[in-house]
């Protein structure tokens, strides 16, 4: 499938950040979960920034129940993306339920083939390479987390901002998405401070809503 193939190819860019977010996840969790729960963690979770919330909120001495409720809170931006991919899939329930599992933020900025339209194949190959590097990059640092030391000291701790931030600038169009690229960072950066964990991202999400205006 060439559009596989395309995103297969594109995904590759972001193999290398994913691999080191991924060490330095399992080097945090660990301590808190084990090496395999960490590890099995990244396999079922399959979320970055909600698996770092979750084990953060633990870190910190809370329940479970916090942990979960953080990297829900952290993973509900899917919710508008899905229903934005949504047409693009194919197939019954069960089918479309599993394609969606692929829907990781670099992979569904990939996906846009413009006018709010996605493809699935681009979707699906740009996932491979980036899963495959988060799993083994969790492996590595929950197994061979005393040979990495601290993420922080390494700098690691700088690389998911830069992560999104590769993302916004690979997709900004100064007419139809800097007004919500603005409006979600200042949405953001009013609330970090003083909201939960979680709910910056989500609220910045209603930026979003700008879109509406162009149809």
């Amino acid at each position: 499938m060439p559009r596989m193939k395309d995103g297969f190819k594109a995904g590759l860019a972001f193999t290398i950040p994913t691999l080191a977010l991924g060490a330095s996840f399992g080097v945090l969790a660990e301590p808190e979960m084990g090496a395999t729960a960490a590890i099995v963690m990244s396999i079922v979770v399959f979320a970055g920034a909600a698996q770092f919330a979750s084990v953060t909120v633990l870190a910190a001495g809370g329940g479970v129940a916090s942990a979960v409720s953080a990297g829900l809170l952290i993973n509900a931006r899917f919710l508008p993306m899905g229903l934005a991919l949504a047409p693009a899939l194919h197939g019954g329930p069960l089918q479309r339920a599993a394609e969606s599992q692929a829907m990781v933020d670099a992979s569904w900025a990939i996906a846009q083939i413009g006018d709010g339209r996605f493809n699935r194949e681009r979707m699906l190959g740009a996932t491979i390479p980036q899963a495959a590097c988060w799993w083994s990059g969790t492996a590595i640092g929950a197994l061979g987390g005393s040979l990495i030391g601290d993420p922080a000291a390494l700098g690691l701790d700088a690389m998911f901002p830069a992560f999104y931030l590769a993302l916004l600038v690979g997709e900004m169009d100064l007419r139809t998405t800097l007004p919500s690229a603005l409006l979600g960072a200042a949405i953001a950066l009013c609330l970090v401070p003083f909201a939960p964990p979680g709910i910056p991202v989500v609220a910045a999400a209603a930026a979003a809503l700008l879109g509406l205006r162009r149809r």
